[in-house]
Parts: C-alpha cells; sequence; structure tokens
C-alpha cells in the first residue's frame, strides 16, 4: 500500500535519468515499509538504541540490560530536559567514551536554544549522522523526484545559507558548531559538484562577511534549490537583487525550482519569497533539527510533515495541558490522537534518552503519521488564561498581512501586565519589509484571527474584560538582527523567540530603538 506515493512509480521511472532511476530504486523498498509498518519500525528503533546503549554509564544507571519492551523503558528511564544531560555531555566534551553511546562521540551541534539564553551543545554521533540526518534526506529527496518527475534539481546546485563551525578549546578532538555546518563537514566528497558556496564560505563564522560572500559567488551559478532559514534567505535574496539590479530571483537563476526550509514556520514568510523570486516554485517544509531530522513534507500539497520513523529516533509525546503536572500523560506513537498539543519527546542514536526537545507539535494525520510544528514548550503567552502559542500568532500575522498588503521580516510579542487603572494586553513588535495600509487595520485583523482559531484567546478579550486591543509597534526594519548581534547570535539558525511569556526580551529589544 502506498501511502504515499500511489501509483506513480511505473511513470515516474521512465521520466528520470538512470542516476536518479537507481537512487529511488534503492530506497523505495525501505520508505514502504517503515510507512505501512510504523509502529514496528518504532519498536525495532528503541530496541536498538537500547542494546547500543546499555554498554554506557548512562546505561548501566539506569539497568538497559533489563529493558525489552516500552514499557520496561518507561518504568526505568524518566523524561528529562537538557540540563539533566548537561553533565554527561561535558564529559564527553571533555574526551571521556560510552558517557551516553557506545562509540566515541566527536560532534556536538551548538543549538541556539532559548535565543536569549546560554547554548546548548547536542551530541551527534556517527550513528545519528549517517542513519538519521543524511538518511532522511535521501528518503525525501527520494519522494521528491517520485512526486516531481520532470525535476532538474540535480542539474544545478544547490544555494545553502548554514552555520559556522568552532573548534572546541575543550578537546583537540571535539568539535562545535551549528547543525548545518557540522553535516556539511561530514558529507561526501561529491556533495561539493552540486552545492554552493564552497565550503570554506560557508563555514565563515563572521555573518556579514559571509553573506558578502554568498552573493559574489552565487550569482553565476546554476541554483536550483535553496536550503536556509527564511528570515536569512530573505536578507540575502533582497542583496542578490541590489547587486545585480535584477528586477526578480527568476532573473538570476531563472531554473531556481526549490526552497527548502525548517526551524520556523514558513507562512509569514510565503509572500514576499514569491514577490522575490518572481516565479512559481515548489516549497518543503522540514524539520531538522540539532536533535534530529524528525519530519518532512512528503508530498506536493503542504498537508503536514511525515514523521520519519525509521530513521533513529524514537518518539514519544507529552499532553501539553498536562506538561506541568507530577505525572503528565505520556503516549507513543501508537496511542497519540489529532489536534491534540503535545511536546515532543525523543530517543536518539547520539544517547538521548525520553529528552524533551522543547517543540511542541499537533498531528494532523495518523495514516500515514504527519505533524505540525506549533510552538515551543517555554515560548507561549499565558499570562491571562489566553493559551496563545506560536501557530496561532504565525497564522494570524500571515491573514493580518496577506488583506493589509503588509510583508513581516519578523516579530516577537510579550504580555502587558495589569498597571493602574490599564487592563493587561499583548504587546507586538513587527518589523516590516513592506508597511500595511493601515496598521489599525492590520491590528484589527491579527486580533479577530486569533479570535476565530483560539477560544481561550477569544474569551479572554470578550469585552475587553480580561484583554484589550493587541499593541502593535511597527519597529525598523533592522531591529531584531540589532538584537540578535548584541547577544552574539547574528546568522546561521539564530532566530527571535516568537512569544514569551515575561517581558524580558522584549524589553532588550525595545531598549535597543529607544521604543
Amino acid at each position: 500500500m502506498w501511502l504515499l506515493l500511489g501509483n506513480l512509480l511505473p511513470y515516474t521511472m521512465s521520466l528520470l535519468s538512470p542516476a536518479i532511476s537507481r537512487l529511488i530504486k534503492m530506497r523505495i523498498w525501505s520508505i514502504e515499509q517503515w510507512l505501512d509498518n510504523p509502529l514496528e519500525a518504532q519498536r525495532d528503533i528503541l530496541l536498538h538504541i537500547i542494546n547500543q546503549g546499555q554498554y554506557t554509564q548512562f546505561g548501566k544507571q539506569y539497568n538497559f540490560e533489563n529493558i525489552n519492551n516500552y514499557t520496561n523503558f518507561c518504568a526505568k528511564v524518566p523524561i528529562q530536559p537538557y540540563e539533566n544531560f548537561e553533565p554527561y555531555i561535558s564529559q564527553m566534551m571533555a574526551g571521556e567514551e560510552n558517557i551516553l553511546w557506545n562509540t566515541p562521540i566527536k560532534w556536538f551541534a551548538k543549538s541556539s536554544g532559548t535565543t536569549a539564553g546560554k547554548s546548548k551543545f547536542i551530541p551527534l554521533s556517527n550513528e545519528s549522522i549517517q542513519h538519521n540526518h543524511f538518511l532522511a534526506s535521501k528518503d525525501v529527496l527520494t519522494l521528491y523526484y517520485l512526486n516531481n518527475p520532470n525535476s532538474n534539481l540535480l542539474n544545478g546546485k544547490n544555494l545553502i545559507i548554514g552555520g559556522s563551525l568552532k573548534i572546541s578549546e575543550v578537546n583537540e578532538d571535539v568539535s562545535t558548531g551549528d547543525l548545518s555546518a557540522i553535516l556539511m563537514q561530514n558529507s561526501p566528497f561529491w556533495v561539493d559538484w552540486v552545492r554552493t558556496p564552497d565550503l570554506n564560505t560557508l563555514l565563515l563564522e563572521d555573518w556579514e562577511e559571509k553573506l558578502g560572500k554568498l552573493v559574489d559567488t552565487t550569482i553565476t551559478e546554476n541554483v536550483t534549490s535553496i536550503s536556509g532559514v527564511p528570515t536569512w534567505t530573505l536578507m540575502l535574496l533582497r542583496r542578490i537583487l541590489a547587486k545585480t539590479k535584477a528586477h526578480n530571483i527568476a532573473e538570476v537563476w531563472p531554473n531556481l525550482e526549490l526552497y527548502m526550509t525548517g526551524g520556523v514556520s514558513f507562512t509569514p514568510y510565503q509572500n514576499e519569497f514569491e514577490n522575490l523570486i518572481g516565479k512559481p516554485i515548489k516549497y518543503l517544509d522540514m524539520y531538522n533539527a540539532s536533535e534530529g531530522f524528525f519530519a518532512a513534507q512528503t508530498c506536493n500539497q503542504h498537508n503536514g510533515l511525515t514523521l520519519m520513523l525509521s530513521h533513529g529516533v524514537f518518539y514519544e509525546f507529552i499532553v501539553m495541558d498536562t506538561f506541568n503536572n507530577p505525572a503528565p500523560t505520556i503516549v507513543a506513537l501508537n496511542s497519540v490522537a489529532l489536534n491534540i498539543n503535545y511536546a515532543m519527546v525523543i530517543t536518539t542514536l547520539s544517547g538521548l534518552y525520553r529528552y524533551i526537545i522543547g517543540d511542541t507539535v499537533m498531528f494532523t494525520s495518523i495514516n500515514p503519521y504527519r505533524i505540525k510544528i506549533t510552538g515551543r514548550t517555554k515560548h507561549f503567552i499565558n499570562a491571562f488564561g489566553e493559551e496563545l502559542i506560536i501557530d496561532n500568532a504565525d497564522a494570524a500575522i500571515a491573514q493580518a498581512a496577506k488583506i493589509t498588503n503588509a510583508t513581516v521580516i519578523d516579530y516577537t510579542a510579550a504580555p502587558i501586565y495589569f498597571e493602574g487603572n490599564n487592563k493587561a494586553t499583548h504587546e507586538w513588535l513587527i518589523a516590516f519589509a513592506t508597511p500595511p495600509n493601515s496598521l489599525q487595520q492590520f491590528t484589527e485583523i491579527l486580533d479577530q484571527t486569533l479570535k476565530n482559531i483560539n477560544s481561550d484567546y477569544e474569551a479572554k478579550r470578550y469585552k475587553n474584560i480580561a484583554l484589550t486591543m493587541p499593541k502593535i509597534i511597527a519597529t525598523p526594519p533592522n531591529l531584531f538582527n540589532q538584537w540578535l548581534q548584541s547577544k552574539g547570535k547574528l546568522g546561521g539558525q539564530h532566530k527571535v523567540p516568537r512569544l514569551s511569556n515575561n517581558r524580558n526580551i522584549i524589553d532588550q529589544i525595545k531598549q535597543i530603538a529607544n521604543l
């Protein structure tokens, strides 16, 4: 049963080049297996990880040798945040082995975590790099070609907008850097033939220097696809248009057919991309975090991201309504339901066991298992019972921008608490590339959209009893970049937190511009 591919295979194979056809034939059977048998695929992944982990310090501490099923696993191993793994990771970064994983780990992905806070260092074993990140990428490419048999993707180059790589000072054998940089460093040699720019440019630490070289070295290439975080990609595209004096990106790269994105919702940015590119292209959303490649869009219609179920990650889900309870409700894949907000918990080939990644998701489909990212466990606004999550905010921003002909660069929001006779509200800082026809109309549409999609918000806004109309401040276009730069986190995978339940971040940003 081809849940995703239908009856495309015979027709598709006749259109593809021999090399691509061979790639698809090698992957197709495996893809079919985990799509048709998702629970069995997850069981096998869990048992494999437990078997490998039993020889580690962590595995001995939690008696892995006596774990032979999911029930045992839950009984013996607690769910844990990054802070609980940090002592083990520090040992590993100092060169100690068999701590969390039973093979040497020399790569640690530097995750921005909460942008205002300290970075996290996520261990990446060779097994995780090969059997999670790279294998999932191959499957996504396979499915893309099956869905788009006339694609010329590999006849040109993939423009990558990645992060920097630093050698750790702790141990000369241990390297840290953004996930994209680590993956590029470990890519097979032939990848250099199909990507741009060169590795030295990609790994530059200074974002301004990198941006300039990206413009200079890529405008003459035959770019057929682009990979990168939307904010930084838009910045690059605008600079390319300024440099070339072209009317749109299609004039610079006429064979561009695909933009691959992830990390933040693409919804608020799609209109601006379409305007800058100047022709229809395909957009492929992925959920590829430092901790693992978890899901991707596997058909041309965006109806959720298909979970990668046989790629070295075992998934569990905490019902968000119970997240802060002493005994939260935790379910495996076989017990998830549609339209429930879950915090995702992962167990990986790098030795993260029942790790609370910090992202929240909602299932859009059970057969196959597809999700959408709804936000972060710590990035939301619930100061007055409104339960506002990032998925709500992105949808409202996109709707308001569409109706008022605005394009949004970035935004963040936080509560304004009761002060004297003033009622509570939400304050939004929004950077516009194109301002709305009317900021008042933009505010009203954003507010009404939030009411339509979030009943808790609607209840708190009823007759302005608990919450009054949102307060929106249009900021200078570069303000958010200035704040990131002040934190030493400009470029790469870093991003501004969308929602905060306190005013720490928004007040810092306002202070920069004296707002």
